[in-house]
């Protein structure tokens, strides 16, 4: 399937998507820590997406999404790595929506179990994200109830894209926005904010060397789905690429490159160090992209800590145990 769609979100959309987003989902500190701008090689602005009720930056694209839902909507079905899933289900909750999330047998515990705290529902089907995904919209379609695709919804997309309008009220223009890219909502608010806001600054995707669909998608500019994922980062570990996501990021995006698990842990124990924060795999491959191509470290750079959620165990194994 060749991409030709034109993309779907519009700067005024995400100004509009700010009005629907709770404001404990806004307003994330934006700071830059010089020794850890030192280590990289460059200057270096973070945005801190990990310290609000859901641990991640998706709570922006849910909020959005469901305060847009129209009356009489009582159930939703949605599939998850964890982080969409546990915002899904906070959001929902406050217009009491239950929200069934489907997600793979090999999906984080600890994201499981946060879901299942929030009151979702959760069925563990398949061996991936994207055959969860498969069962979660069968089931939608078999009992007519709504799917909700993160990456296929542009409401998810323009809230996500509220972050940009944050970013860009940072007193310097950016040379680079590094961005974390799984199913594309993230980088489609983004890239969608600076190409209106602030054209001048360079776009680059960041995806895991284990899960390069949207990587390969982009560059073609054809749907390329991989047979599988091999990467430490659960929350952008995509298979199948969401064709509208394609097509959003299309004209927004001025590259794409990827990072492999040493340098996200390695990423992660340089936020740790330096920032003090606790970030995902997912969350730091903005960061480990730094470290795996030099290139990009020139001039002004901003990149979002996109989610923290990870368990002890984990912190032990990818942070604490990372020099």
């Amino acid at each position: 399937m060749v991409i030709t769609e034109r993309p779907r979100l519009s700067a005024r959309e995400i100004e509009e998507a700010r009005a629907r987003i709770r404001a404990e989902f806004l307003d994330s500190p934006q700071l830059e820590q010089k020794e850890l701008s030192r280590a990289l090689g460059v200057r270096l602005i973070c945005k801190i997406e990990s310290e609000n009720p859901v641990g991640s930056f998706k709570g922006r694209g849910a909020d959005s999404f469901v305060n847009k839902l129209p009356t009489g909507i009582h159930t939703l079905i949605t599939a998850s790595a964890g982080n969409f899933g546990l915002a899904l289900v906070d959001a929902a909750k406050r217009r009491g929506i239950v929200v069934c999330v489907y997600a793979a047998v090999t999906a984080s515990p600890f994201k499981i179990e946060r879901i299942r705290s929030a009151g979702g529902k959760v069925k563990l089907v398949g061996r991936d994200f994207d055959e969860a995904k498969h069962y979660g919209r069968v089931a939608a379609e078999r009992s007519g109830l709504p799917f909700v695709e993160d990456g296929g919804e542009p409401a998810i997309a323009a809230g996500a894209g509220t972050m940009a309008a944050e970013i860009t009220r940072w007193p310097e223009p950016f040379d680079t926005v590094l961005v974390p890219l799984g199913n594309g909502a993230l980088l489609a608010g983004v890239g969608c904010w600076f190409r209106a806001r602030s054209p001048q600054t360079r776009i680059v995707g960041v995806c895991a060397t284990g899960a390069p669909a949207m990587a390969q998608s982009w560059r073609s500019r054809t749907l390329r789905a991989t047979p599988d994922v091999d990467t430490i980062a659960d929350g952008i570990a995509v298979r199948v690429p969401v064709p509208d996501a394609v097509a959003d990021i299309e004209g927004v995006v001025d590259d794409i490159v990827l990072v492999g698990d040493d340098a996200i842990k390695q990423a992660m124990h340089l936020i740790y160090r330096y920032l003090g924060r606790i970030a995902e795999p997912a969350g730091a491959v903005a960061v480990a992209a730094l470290l795996s191509h030099t290139t990009l470290a020139r001039g002004v750079i901003c990149t979002p800590i996109t989610g923290g959620n990870v368990n002890q165990e984990q912190i032990r194994a990818w942070v604490s145990g990372t020099r």
